[in-house]
């Protein structure tokens, strides 16, 4: 994973307990003081000691402090709220994050629209997110969709080759599956979507170019990571191992 391309570097033991949310660095410097702190099994009251925090082990008070430098979390996006890191008038993700994560200062791996549902990935490890990010990656994003109109077989074609947005871009090519429609006054239809770009307001706006209105929006996956289905709105938990190898694998195969 890519912390441990930092083991074997030295830190001070107060960066690297602020860091894990132990206290501030003079709360430190005090338990420092008060031999609450041990490396290796030996007292150290010099909150400037420097220690290998992949390899030495720290412990404060009797509790081993298992150092990490970099967290992933997955959300479950709900609407209203920006994936923005700060906003004066609306909330934001970062918003809904609990304390043990917010002090890793994560951020948003892309965007989702403030009424977009779903699968959003959060992390500080800037390489991953560039790595997933990067317009020459075309790593796959895939959405389930409610659609005003009645989305057929040419818009299963027309998307496969790539639509003309308004400003006159023409998207890459896209998979769209249609799952199911209700028809009444107006014709609803569900469908599934899957883009390797990221334009702005991208999937609204493919549609919008065939004639039809996006009215729910969800992002399902991104790579090969499925959004925990059993996650509620506004929750987030971190990634597994496994799921974060799904991401670091996908990222991997794209730069070949």
């Amino acid at each position: 994973m890519s912390a441990s391309s930092n083991a074997g570097k030295k830190q001070r033991i107060d960066k690297v307990l602020s860091h894990m949310g132990i206290g501030s660095r003079s709360d430190i410097r005090k338990q420092a003081k008060q031999g609450l702190i041990t490396v290796n099994g030996t007292v150290v009251k010099d909150s400037g000691f420097h220690v290998d925090p992949y390899k030495d082990l720290i412990e404060v008070g009797g509790e081993v402090v298992r150092y990490r430098e970099f967290v992933y979390l997955m959300m479950n996006k709900p609407a209203g709220v920006l994936s923005a890191t700060e906003d004066k008038r609306d909330r934001t993700v970062l918003d809904l994050l609990k304390p043990e994560h917010a002090l890793f200062e994560p951020f948003p791996v892309g965007r989702l629209d403030k009424d977009t549902v779903g699968l959003l990935l959060l992390t500080n490890d800037g390489k991953l997110a560039h790595e997933l990010l990067s317009p020459r990656k075309h790593v796959p994003k895939t959405y389930e969709a409610t659609v005003e109109g009645d989305v057929d077989a040419a818009d299963v074609e027309a998307f496969a080759k790539g639509v003309e947005l308004e400003d006159g871009y023409v998207t890459l090519p896209a998979q769209l599956s249609i799952l199911g429609r209700e028809r009444g006054s107006k014709t609803i239809s569900y469908i599934s979507l899957t883009i390797t770009e990221g334009k702005f307001h991208q999937v609204k706006r493919m549609f919008i170019a065939v004639g039809k209105k996006v009215t729910f929006l969800k992002r399902v996956s991104m790579g090969e990571l499925k959004l925990d289905e059993s996650l509620p709105l506004g929750a987030c938990r971190e990634l597994t191992d496994a799921e974060l190898a799904l991401l670091t694998g996908e990222a991997g195969e794209s730069a070949v």
